[in-house]
């Protein structure tokens, strides 16, 4: 049973298109894509700066576009996909509910108004390793932030203002680290309320198709059928927790024994190493990384 998981911002990291770059049609593919949306894909993922691709204008369509061209390059046919945060567009495209130039157009004006909505208040996110889920969780609540994402693994993001993630960070909760990361804003968080109207006016006119393979919801780790209804979630998901432990959960239930990372990879492979025991997970970092991605598939089907 594999499973094609996408990753969600943060994972992006200076040049790491450039390797992918050189295999037959791919540059072309980003190209076409970059003329689309009106965005250089190709120059973000190749020479911009840390800094360049840590706008969230700019990083969400970038992401979306390396892990739909490489899934193009990996060629699998997934039993179930799944995508954590902006990686739900690049699912919601590989199970066709949207075709990748809609996924692209869609997920250019997400990144838009979210950055939009970041620029409102001083906010952001932080890591908190550790501790007791259910008394991480209850500390988080009470510093007034909200659980953004529920990571599994040991791992929960909290977001909220930066005075409110600064007095967090003072008083942690008992036995956890608190670390605050290099984001634009409190993202799936009440702060991006107008970065989800502005999404749904862009939604509007699409007419998407229900999911041809298992496609599993931030929401809540389930699948979803109906296309229309992905969809909706994929726009109220913007201010919304994301469970990706419920998504890793919802995977053991249906028996995942392979699980491969779209580029760049790492991030949700680290976690299912430590959620999903027995699972084997293939991160693509590069293109050396398609041989043991292709050995993996090999031993899927022969399961």
């Amino acid at each position: 049973m594999l499973v094609i998981v996408a990753p969600g911002q943060g994972a992006q990291t200076p040049g790491f298109l450039g390797p992918w770059l050189e295999l037959p049609g791919l540059a072309d593919r980003l190209t076409a894509w970059s003329d689309l949306i009106g965005l250089d894909l190709v120059a973000y993922g190749t020479t911009a700066d840390a800094d360049e691709i840590r706008d969230t204008a700019v990083a969400q369509p970038l992401l979306v576009a390396a892990g739909l061209a490489v899934a193009e390059v990996l060629g699998a046919s997934p039993d179930i996909v799944a995508g954590h945060s902006v990686g739900e567009f690049t699912a919601a495209a590989l199970a066709g509910v949207l075709t990748p130039e809609q996924a692209l157009v869609l997920v250019r004006e997400r990144g838009r108004a979210m950055a939009k909505a970041a620029s409102v208040t001083e906010t952001g996110m932080s890591a908190v390793l550790g501790g007791v889920e259910e008394e991480v969780l209850a500390a988080i609540a009470a510093a007034g932030l909200t659980a953004a994402n529920v990571n599994g693994a040991g791992q929960i993001v909290a977001g909220g203002t930066l005075e409110q993630l600064a007095a967090f960070k003072a008083g942690p909760p008992a036995r956890a680290r608190v670390i605050p990361l290099a984001v634009a804003g409190a993202f799936h968080t009440e702060h991006m309320a107008s970065a989800v109207d502005r999404l749904r006016e862009a939604a509007a006119d699409l007419d998407p198709a229900d999911p041809v393979v298992t496609l599993l919801s931030n929401r809540d780790g389930e699948a979803v059928p109906s296309g229309a209804e992905f969809l909706a979630r994929l726009v109220a998901q913007v201010a919304s927790p994301v469970r990706w432990d419920a998504c890793m959960a919802g995977m053991a239930n249906r028996g995942v024994t392979t699980m491969i990372e779209l580029v760049p990879g790492g991030t949700l492979t680290g976690l299912a190493k430590r959620a999903l025991r027995g699972v084997t997970a293939v991160a693509l970092k590069t293109p050396d990384d398609l041989e043991a991605a292709r050995a993996a598939l090999g031993s899927n089907e022969e399961r």
